[in-house]
């Protein structure tokens, strides 16, 4: 009784828990974020980042991508009241940043002496380890 409760309240998006499949049918997905599988077809052709891959029988079938997506734009829509121009924007602005995060750059090979000072730094750790244990 409990799980079917905690089920049913799960209604936000962030709450959803997508199961680990390569692929999803438009039924599984709107069953997954409580939305009729119309819903999901219009939102297709508002926005343009969501596109689901046809099969040979010609069903759509959402990657995980396109469910994390769907779960964003409800979000937006839903919870947080943008129309669907407002909530496509904040989607082409949100992938657009992700794009342009920059890269952690390399770590440079370090010097004998920086691997001198850290042999020593660790050494005084193991030797204040070591010093309590025994204490």
């Amino acid at each position: 009784m409990a799980a079917r409760k905690k089920s049913v309240t799960k209604h936000k998006a962030d709450e959803v828990l997508i199961p680990d499949k390569l692929y999803f049918r438009i039924g599984e997905v709107a069953s997954l974020c409580h939305l009729p599988a119309y819903v999901l077809r219009f939102w297709e052709s508002e926005f343009p980042l969501l596109k689901p891959v046809k099969s040979g029988t010609g069903q759509r079938m959402y990657r995980r991508r396109d469910v994390e997506s769907v779960l964003r734009i409800k979000q937006l829509l839903y919870e947080q009241g943008f129309t669907i121009a407002g909530a496509r924007q904040h989607m082409r602005a949100e992938s657009k940043s992700d794009k342009t995060q920059t890269a952690i750059p390399f770590p440079t090979p370090a010097t004998p002496a920086e691997i001198q000072h850290i042999r020593q730094g660790l050494r005084e750790i193991l030797n204040l380890l070591s010093a309590r244990k025994t204490g």
